[in-house]
């Protein structure tokens, strides 16, 4: 298996920290960026960087997961969005789904889902079809 790159924006310091510890035990991945603000998260694309998957929070210090999500959504070339919330209601997962997220994670409660979809992701090879295309 090839390392998924993953993309993180993730405004709480002691989220990210122990999401990307979860992470690193489900699969094999490398974070190639964080952001906690929309602007910042924006920006990272904007420049050029890449990525095979990114995860997002929906509430960020500045901005939302949501305009990180239309972002990305109008570009047909952006890497596939999970969003991983603790406001994952039905309306939110609507929203986030029409945004163009393929998977809308509640922290909560579906953290193991979410892991363990991730590393259905990341033997799929769809990380390293990503960074070849």
């Amino acid at each position: 298996m090839d390392q998924i790159k993953i993309y993180l924006v993730e405004d709480s310091s002691i989220i990210r920290d122990n999401l990307i510890d979860a992470l690193h035990e489900s699969a094999p991945i490398d974070i190639v960026g964080c952001a906690d603000d929309e602007r910042s998260a924006v920006a990272w694309f904007r420049d050029g960087n890449e990525c095979d998957l990114v995860i997002i929070d929906i509430f960020l210090k500045g901005g939302s997961g949501l305009g990180v999500l239309k972002t990305l959504d109008a570009d047909v070339a952006a890497p596939p969005r999970i969003v991983l919330s603790n406001h994952a209601t039905p309306e939110v997962r609507k929203k986030c789904q029409e945004l163009g997220a393929v998977k809308v994670f509640d922290k909560s409660n579906e953290l193991d889902e979410m892991l363990s979809w991730l590393s259905r992701f990341a033997r799929s090879g769809r990380g390293a079809a990503a960074s070849h295309s």
